[in-house]
């Protein structure tokens, strides 16, 4: 079985991709790919509950604890927000609540994701990441009271 990759690495590997690219339409684009090959979430999943709050666009996401790691699906009705939740499930998924709850997420910086995202997209942004370490939060806290 392949070894899972560290959120730092995995963080790293982003960074890498997104420097072989000389323009934000360029990165606009691989964002889009990335998207595209988000697996679309079952339609059951899709109700107000599992809507992301603070996103312009409609984000749902659910999250499951198994074997003690964090798995998350997610969807958009909007194309850049798919690949910017693609990007943040690549990263976060399959691992220990402690290590997303302690995750400093800085790919988003070192890409240059904040600067290029329209105000209410980065909102949509932090929105996300939030309900992903809210999510690992309360399994994390499940974890110590077994």
């Amino acid at each position: 079985m392949a070894e899972v990759k560290s959120i730092a690495e995995t963080e790293e590997e982003i960074v890498d991709e997104f420097s072989l690219f000389d323009s934000w339409d360029e990165k606009y684009e691989y964002i889009i790919d990335m998207g595209k090959k988000l697996k679309p979430l079952e339609d059951e999943h899709k109700k107000e509950e599992n809507k992301i709050k603070g996103c312009q666009s409609t984000v749902w996401m659910v999250s499951e604890l198994k074997d003690g790691k964090v798995f998350y699906r997610a969807e958009s009705d909007a194309v850049i927000v798919k690949g910017l939740v693609s990007m943040l499930i690549r990263v976060l998924s399959g691992h220990a609540p402690k290590e997303i709850v302690d995750a400093k997420l800085e790919f988003i910086d070192k890409i240059g994701m904040k600067q290029h995202l329209a105000q209410t997209r980065s909102n949509g942004l932090l929105s996300m990441v939030k309900q992903m370490k809210l999510d690992a939060t309360v399994y994390q806290a499940k974890q110590q009271m077994n």
